[in-house]
């Protein structure tokens, strides 16, 4: 887990380096102008509403994430881990509160947007710092280790807090080259799907792409690392009610669970559902796990942490809306983009299956971020001519179209007939896209002549 952070979150900032930043800082363009004089506006438009739609969704469960921290406060019942649906009134409350703030906040604006995370940031790093010196301190406690050695730490770590094994029901297991991936293509919407062109377009030079080296390393790493340590030390200390108990001792396995014999691997949750023990695998809530690790500093760091993410989400997906709209007013279309975002916060299924949808919406997005690089760097070394959608004066560049829609239709072959998982699609996937626009590029500007030929 630890090399593939390592590995994906470098390849994630050479991205934002070297493929979106020197693209925003010379166009100086959204990312959906800079489309609709690439594609069109009636191609660009279909992009924004998918754009826009997924950036709500994702933006949807950082406040689910969010949500989990106020719960800790106040008395209401929180989703599990295969909750789909909300399961209180409460639930949609709290939603709906921290959503109302969130979007009010990125309504004002990137420049309030910059402000909160500079305020926020600084402090969350410290605090998730705590969690992984807190999990550690509890780990080393409940199984009386002495770490005299690097050798002894990294012994706790490979046999009790990152042990292996099958993954739990219904869910996928993780090799180093899942993490890895995962770790460069969670933001794939933003570095390689270009929509941090429109984030970008503010910086005086491009190597300031580096700086996103302390969102990947200072914070997802960090981040990552921490939360994995918490939920694993809650899988150690789990707690059962009175009746899981009395099933636990019908099942004959009290004993060996009291003295940690019976850790919570997949193959044992699978034991325990099978005895009626447990419904299913232990919730992975945010909220609680911090709050046991650093109190009240915790459940603001959660909180922040899904509200920092949220709001540029939100303003990005606001952008998407007013591009197809674009006499209406950003602020207004910010907050109904918020509103939205909202709604779908309230179902906890999207936060919960967080990883699958990151990568669908990153998949999604990604032919579209061949197209302008291509289109960018490329063209006129084939012959070509970039803007052609605004050179020609069409509303629908075909060549472009086809990269994205044939590139989705293949990607979904290959996760669907050939079985590679999701994750891995995307990375031929860029390629098939950039290959397929040049072709078909060959192909339209030769029958659809510019305006002014």
């Amino acid at each position: 887990m630890v090399v593939g952070l390592l590995v994906g979150n470098a390849f994630a900032v050479l991205s934002w380096m070297f493929l979106t930043a020197p693209i925003a800082t010379k166009a100086r363009l959204t990312l959906y102008y800079q489309l609709e004089k690439i594609c069109g506006r009636q191609l660009v438009t279909l992009y924004n509403l998918a754009n826009g739609v997924m950036f709500c969704f994702l933006a949807g469960a950082m406040i689910t994430v969010s949500a989990t921290a106020v719960g800790v406060w106040v008395p209401i019942e929180m989703p599990g881990l295969n909750d789909v649906y909300p399961n209180s009134a409460g639930w949609v409350v709290t939603v709906l509160v921290v959503g109302a703030l969130i979007a009010v906040v990125a309504a004002y604006g990137y420049e309030s947007v910059a402000k909160f995370a500079n305020i926020a940031s600084p402090w969350m790093v410290l605090v998730f710092l705590a969690f992984g010196i807190v999990a550690l301190r509890e780990f080393l406690d409940e199984t009386h280790t002495t770490i005299r050695s690097a050798g002894d730490l990294w012994a706790l770590a490979s046999t009790t807090i990152w042990k292996g094994g099958d993954a739990f029901p219904g869910q996928t297991k993780f090799t180093f080259w899942h993490v890895a991936f995962f770790a460069w293509f969670c933001n794939m919407a933003m570095h390689i799907g270009m929509s941090d062109l429109s984030v970008f377009r503010f910086a005086r030079k491009s190597w300031y792409g580096i700086a996103t080296a302390s969102g990947m390393y200072i914070g997802h790493f960090m981040a990552w690392l921490s939360a994995s340590m918490l939920y694993a030390l809650q899988l150690y200390k789990v707690q059962l009610t009175p009746d899981e108990i009395a099933r636990l001792a019908q099942a004959g396995l009290l004993e060996k669970f009291r003295s940690h014999e019976l850790l919570l691997t997949a193959e044992q949750i699978r034991q325990l559902i099978e005895a009626n023990v447990l419904s299913g695998p232990p919730a992975v809530l945010p909220g609680p796990l911090a709050y046991n690790a650093c109190g009240l500093a915790g459940v603001l760091c959660v909180i922040i942490a899904g509200w920092t993410t949220a709001n540029p989400t939100i303003y990005r997906a606001g952008l998407a809306f007013q591009a197809i709209v674009p006499r209406s007013s950003r602020f207004v279309v910010t907050l109904l983009t918020g509103a939205l975002a909202t709604v779908a916060g309230m179902f906890p299924a999207i936060a919960m299956k967080l990883l699958g949808f990151v990568a669908l919406y990153g998949l999604v997005l990604m032919p579209m971020g061949a197209v302008i690089f291509v289109d960018f760097w490329l063209m006129k070394k084939f012959g070509l001519q970039s803007n052609y959608a605004e050179l020609s004066g069409r509303a629908f560049n075909w060549a472009a179209g086809l990269a994205w829609l044939v590139t989705l239709a293949i990607c979904w072959g290959l996760v669907q007939f050939a079985g590679i998982q999701i994750y891995f699609v995307s990375l031929p996937g860029w390629f098939i896209a950039a290959v397929i626009y040049i072709g078909a590029s060959l192909y339209y500007q030769k029958r659809v002549r510019p305006n002014a030929v």
